[in-house]
């Protein structure tokens, strides 16, 4: 009989348990993580990015498919071989296709 009675508390205490613990709001998997932040699309507007004067900050940032290594080798093929006479000069630097050209045409100059 305490058989039969200690096995009724622990089903008890064991339900009570799993009742709790649905119950219970989420816990936080990493205390104090800054929230994740989305960056606003700037729009395309008036302001174009000048090939012969965007630094490699510019270019990364304001530009489709562009990262840190496209935007150092376009500003160092413009240093090399001199200002970029068109847009289309463009595809001559290593790692821009014409995929990424015709993605970025109407955002970019060459004054």
């Amino acid at each position: 009989m305490r058989t039969g009675y200690f096995l009724s508390l622990v089903f008890i205490l064991m339900t009570s348990l799993s009742t709790t613990a649905l119950a219970a709001p989420a816990a936080k998997t990493e205390a104090g993580a800054a929230p994740v932040t989305v960056p606003a699309v700037s729009s395309v507007g008036s302001a174009k990015v000048d090939l012969n004067k965007a630094d490699a900050v510019t270019l990364q940032r304001d530009l489709l498919g562009i990262g840190e290594a496209k935007a150092k080798a376009i500003v160092a093929h413009r240093e090399s071989n001199g200002p970029f006479a068109s847009v289309d000069e463009l595809l001559e630097v290593k790692g821009i296709g014409k995929a990424i050209l015709d993605k970025n045409r109407d955002r970019l100059a060459v004054n």
